[in-house]
């Protein structure tokens, strides 16, 4: 069977579970069942999607099926970039549908999950094979419409409507954008093969109007500022395992998208739609972090914490449209490995910190951190895998992450090389916004686990909490160990990934096997190199080293004392730092430019029995500034079309003819 066949097979699979999910809708066992079978036939997908990644990549194989457009059919074609976006795709699979096992069993509608959860994973396998326009385009879609539909699973509760309606608008204009991109893309022949794309000439005009409608189509999928604000609204509506496969999994089908069309289909790019990549990243990346610090609701923080990384991503394939366009091979495989490494460590640890979130609703019942608290005590393992995974979104060694943001600024290092001035002042700027982004994240998500899981409980909810099942905490684990594995053995990765820079630029980083122990060195390792496993064992040796010294040489006295209250006293855990307080400082130095934010504080006159009030005020600039006029517009319109209903018949008829008749001078005048 060949490697395409298996991958088929495998979503045939996943959508005959999606029916089996149907039948057993009211089955006390439904859960378990197709939670098993989801994992089973995820786990298929994943290894053969790596053994074609690393054994037979260099040669693709494709599988023609009748369906579809009738002179086309569907075609559908694994290479290794493909390859390589399945492993990101059923990697995710499997791990959510292992923690599905246990948190699935506290759904209290699973009959609105279980059938589209499969049939969601088929649509994203799907995307990532197909091989034409029109299959491309229908799995899109009904990879939109399965997530939706997961979306309002929990429709009945506040603001998940809402969410649902944002998030299927904005798809509808997402996958506009694509079929436009697709359709200037086969040109006059309508020929909607890859293969025939890919060997047209494409002219600077459709090449421009192409990259605009793809970050469009993507960009709003994948959460580019100002496409993003979906995207805060879905991903804490769906139910958190859900949550990670969208925000961990689904962006990076969208990034999937991008990076097919540019770098592949339209052939060899110019170097002026680097700087749009480049600008939009580094925007993004800044502004969702921005974002995420002003939140106190968990799972928001982390939707918002996702924009940040798609915006490191999108920054490091502007890079490497930069380097490609300037025909620097060896820099331009830098900046695309440093892209698909954070592609790949962005799936381990969002996903993780979404089950980590999804833990403590189940735990607790909040996902508000400043009714949290505590939770170490209470859920140990919850919060040994959550530190992990904040350690590696922090981009802290010796973790993942590190290792790709590591990566991406090793490529901005070689901007002086470009013989482009815009350029030479463009990529050092975005990477003062990416330094920038990355240390608010590390104060994010310092905020994130000390708010959450430090301190003392804040409510009665986070006094009482429980660990969770075997199954979330195995799920979480392994994603855990992932994230360590890929931050101390990064040159197993990047060996794995020059096929697909092979494939798409025609080159690739040096081979990191021939490394002596176990470094990595971008360029050179006379410039720079990075070793994660003597980095972890130093942390270790160093650490231990402390922990002997102070547990033998301090005293061996215990000694407790009321917690401090800042020179007041504490009678109450409200006193405690909050997720609010946390972030003023922030708030205070960007917030008045990013947010528009204001202090509201009431402080009633000595003798008063009134009490203080202190009030922000924040104000999402994006969706005020461009949504809500696009939708008073809208509204507006309909109020004057409306009136189109009530015309008489004669009215209608003069109506038809006044269009056809400027129909027709439109096309005399046009030819």
């Amino acid at each position: 069977m060949s490697s395409v066949v298996l991958q088929i097979s495998c979503v045939a699979g996943l959508l005959g579970i999606a029916v089996l999910a149907i039948i057993l809708s009211r089955a006390k066992t439904s859960t378990t069942i197709i939670y098993c079978a989801t994992t089973a036939v995820s786990l298929v997908a994943l290894f053969g999607s790596i053994r074609f990644l690393v054994g037979e990549a260099p040669n693709p194989s494709g599988l023609v099926l009748p369906v579809g457009l009738p002179w086309l059919g569907a075609h559908f074609r694994l290479d290794a970039l493909a390859s390589f976006f399945l492993v990101v795709v059923n990697l995710g699979g499997a791990s959510a549908s292992l923690y599905g096992l246990g948190y699935g069993h506290h759904d209290p509608a699973p009959h609105r999950v279980l059938p589209f959860f499969p049939a969601f994973l088929a649509g994203m396998n799907l995307v990532v094979l197909a091989d034409d326009a029109f299959s491309y385009l229908l799995c899109w879609e009904f990879m939109s419409l399965a997530s939706w539909a997961l979306v309002m699973a929990h429709h009945r509760e506040s603001g998940n409507a809402k969410a649902g309606y944002v998030y299927l608008v904005m798809a509808s204009f997402g996958t506009l954008a694509l079929l436009l991109a697709f359709g200037l893309l086969a040109g006059p022949t309508g020929d909607y093969g890859f293969a025939a794309i890919r060997a047209a000439r494409h002219t600077p005009y459709v090449a421009t109007l192409v990259l605009i409608l793809m970050l469009l189509g993507a960009g709003s999928k994948a959460g580019l500022v100002p496409l993003h604000v979906w995207l805060p609204l879905a991903h804490p509506a769906a139910p958190s395992h859900v949550s990670a496969l969208m925000s961990g999994v689904m962006t990076k089908v969208a990034i999937y998208g991008f990076i097919r069309v540019i770098f592949d289909l339209l052939g060899q790019p110019i170097w002026p739609a680097s700087v749009v990549v480049l600008f939009l990243g580094g925007i993004t990346a800044v502004m969702g972090i921005l974002y995420a610090l002003m939140e106190k609701d968990l799972k928001r923080l982390l939707a918002y914490s996702t924009i940040e990384n798609i915006g490191v991503i999108f920054a490091s394939l502007g890079l490497a449209l930069a380097f490609q366009a300037n025909g620097q091979k060896l820099a331009a495989a830098l900046a695309f490995t440093a892209a698909l490494f954070h592609v790949l460590n962005h799936s381990f640890f969002k996903s993780l910190l979404f089950f980590g979130a999804g833990a403590v609703l189940t735990a607790t019942g909040e996902r508000d951190m400043d009714k949290l608290g505590g939770l170490i005590h209470r859920m140990p393992f919850t919060s040994f895998v959550v530190l992990v995974g904040c350690v590696a979104i922090s981009a802290l060694p010796p973790f993942n992450g590190f290792v790709s943001e590591w990566l991406m600024f090793q490529a901005v290092l070689q901007s002086p090389e470009l013989p482009q001035w815009a350029l030479k002042i463009m990529v050092p700027a975005v990477g003062a916004l990416l330094a920038l982004a990355a240390a608010l994240a590390a104060a994010c998500f310092v905020k994130a686990f000390g708010v959450t899981f430090l301190g003392r409980p804040r409510s009665t909810a986070a006094e009482t909490a429980h660990e969770v099942d075997r199954y979330s905490l195995s799920a979480m684990i392994i994603l855990a160990a992932l994230c360590l594995l890929a931050g101390i053995l990064p040159g197993l990765v990047i060996d794995a990934l020059a096929p697909i820079t092979i494939d798409i630029l025609g080159g690739r980083m040096p081979i990191q096997a021939n490394e002596p122990w176990l470094s990595i060195a971008p360029i050179a390792e006379s410039r720079s190199s990075y070793n994660g496993l003597l980095v972890m064992i130093f942390i270790t040796l160093s650490a231990s080293l402390s922990v002997f010294v102070i547990h033998r040489f301090a005293s061996h006295a215990v000694r407790r004392g009321p917690a401090w209250g800042c020179g007041f006293s504490d009678p109450t855990p409200a006193a405690q730092y909050s997720a609010g307080s946390f972030a003023q400082p922030i708030r205070r130095v960007f917030g008045t430019l990013v947010f528009r934010a204001r202090d509201h504080v009431d402080m009633p006159a000595p003798g008063d029995v009134r009490p203080a009030r202190f009030r922000i005020e924040l104000h999402d600039l994006v969706w005020e500034g461009i949504y809500l006029p696009i939708v008073g517009a809208v509204g507006f319109s309909s109020d004057r079309l409306n009136r189109l209903q009530f015309l008489t018949i004669r009215r209608y008829l003069s109506l038809v003819f006044a269009t056809l008749v400027t129909l027709l001078l439109v096309l005399a005048i046009w030819s």
